[in-house]
């Protein structure tokens, strides 16, 4: 492998270069060290210099190298993607947590689509509504959330080649590993939909080599998709010429939206046979065939999109637990992960074991805050256990008012007064049959049973013990069960 097709390093520079901070919180897999050195492969067939520029053999060494800074680390995951046989399924992720989600899926990498971002984060079709900035600022909310390369949807660069270029340049620094560009007029929309139109031939390669000067000029290596939409607005043909022109322009893959057929998408992939395509699977009904992998490598593509279905899915999982919550219901357990496993993949444990490396004395982390309970209670810590030395069982601390007063406004005396005297007990049992809390307080602390139990904030508990107060002995007050399926009880004691 020669220098112009691959970067080398020592394995000293290759030790410095995955202790930066970015590497730490972004692991992208590289081949394995050899000889003291590792090799980061760069597909040299889908990089065209501009034309009438010199761009020497030394002065793309220099490029390359430069990419080895933290902002190219996920478009170099994404080139070693491209590099591997076979075809990539690329899920379309809409935030931080349906990427989180993807990741956790096993895949290698994924897409933002700006169908799924202006739904989730607007409320809006897709139909040009969703600005620049708060794509830019989606994008980076899911890049920081995930360590794998994500693929940014630039829908048309939002303006000329000048607004091309600053939204590339956006784009690399938001984290992203490659950005999608597109061929058509503002407001632009889904491809899939009616009315689309196109820029001129001369304006649509234009983008694209203003997208490539982007990428030059700050020394970033992200992939550049050009895709066009040309196949519904115009003609098959114009199309396929698009697509030739947009590789000789420099484009790294290549991308036609809403093709018909399967002869059609055949008839792409013989396009530019070394530039990788990219295909769009739109699940639901769109007008391009849904192939399985298998079928979509054989055909000749290379990476493969499904912008809807992590949105699709969790629309239609919002309506059915909507529906059964306005019918008294919650949610069956099968429809929803448990509590545990949403802290699981939101990342609670994870937080709380890093946050014992900087718990102090005035500030102590306890070790039970990772309980599966939602019944959050202050629980009081001894200095043996600040010392290592084993913890006594835990104490519930209530604060009671100094003062309180006995008698109304008028002198008369309040029954109410009296109840202090009394204890409620609070008794929680969860729906696998433990007990997950069990707890007396004075029964005049109302606000601080509500703090307890959030569950018992719309329930009128002054009213219940006004009833009984002049009862005497035990009495069960409240037994119901909480939208979690536990039981809970309250007893005046």
């Amino acid at each position: 492998m020669n220098p112009s097709s691959a970067v080398m390093a020592t394995r000293d520079q290759a030790l410095s270069f995955s202790n930066n901070p970015f590497s730490q919180a972004h692991s992208f897999p590289f081949p394995s060290f050899k000889n003291g050195s590792f090799v980061l492969p760069i597909n040299t067939q889908t990089r065209k210099p501009k034309p009438n520029t010199l761009f020497t053999a030394s002065k793309r060494f220099q490029a390359i190298t430069a990419c080895l800074g933290e902002r190219n680390l996920p478009a170099k995951a994404l080139r070693q993607i491209l590099e591997l046989p076979g075809v990539h399924q690329g899920p379309a992720c809409f935030d931080g947590l349906s990427a989180k989600l993807v990741e956790r899926a096993g895949f290698q990498y994924c897409f933002t689509s700006g169908f799924s971002v202006s739904a989730a984060r607007l409320g809006l079709p897709d139909t040009g509504f969703v600005s620049y900035g708060e794509m830019l600022d989606q994008g980076q909310q899911i890049t920081e959330a995930v360590s794998i390369p994500v693929i940014g949807d630039g829908d048309n660069g939002y303006g000329n080649a000048m607004n091309v270029k600053r939204t590339v340049k956006g784009y690399i620094r938001a984290g992203f590993a490659g950005i999608i560009l597109e061929d058509q007029v503002s407001p632009k929309a889904c491809g899939h939909t009616k009315g689309r139109k196109v820029v001129s031939r001369e304006e649509a390669v234009m983008k694209i080599r203003a997208a490539v000067d982007a990428r030059e000029e700050t020394g970033s290596d992200i992939v550049i998709v050009a895709r066009t939409d040309s196949r519904q607005a115009l003609s098959l043909e114009e199309a396929l010429w698009r697509s030739r022109a947009f590789a000789d322009a420099g484009a790294d893959v290549l991308f036609i939206d809403a093709l018909a057929s399967r002869e059609e998408m055949k008839a792409f992939c013989e396009v530019s046979p070394f530039v990788p395509k990219m295909a769009n699977m739109l699940e639901g009904g769109g007008k391009t065939p849904i192939l399985n992998p298998i079928e979509l490598e054989e055909i000749g593509y290379k990476l493969v999109a499904y912008p809807l279905s992590l949105i699709g899915v969790s629309i239609r999982a919002m309506q059915d637990s909507l529906i059964a919550l306005k019918g008294g219901r919650i949610p069956p357990p099968g429809s929803m992960p448990s509590f545990e496993e949403m802290k699981e993949i939101l990342g609670f444990n994870d937080y709380y074991e890093e946050e014992k490396r900087y718990a102090t004395r005035t500030y102590p982390v306890y070790s039970d805050r990772v309980s599966s309970s939602p019944y959050s209670i202050q629980r009081a810590q001894d200095d043996s256990e600040q010392r290592g030395q084993s913890p006594q069982d835990p104490v519930v601390e209530v604060i009671t008012p100094d003062v309180y007063n006995n008698y109304r406004a008028d002198g008369s005396r309040d029954p109410f007064s009296g109840i202090w005297s009394r204890t409620l007990r609070v008794r929680i049992t969860g729906r696998d049959g433990f007990e997950k809390l069990d707890v007396r307080i004075p029964a005049g602390f109302l606000e601080g049973l509500t703090n307890i139990v959030p569950a018992l904030g719309g329930v009128n508990i002054k009213e219940l013990l006004d009833d009984a107060a002049e009862e005497v002995g035990g009495k069960l007050l409240l037994d119901f069960s909480d939208t979690m399926g536990d039981r809970i009880q309250v007893f005046l004691e």
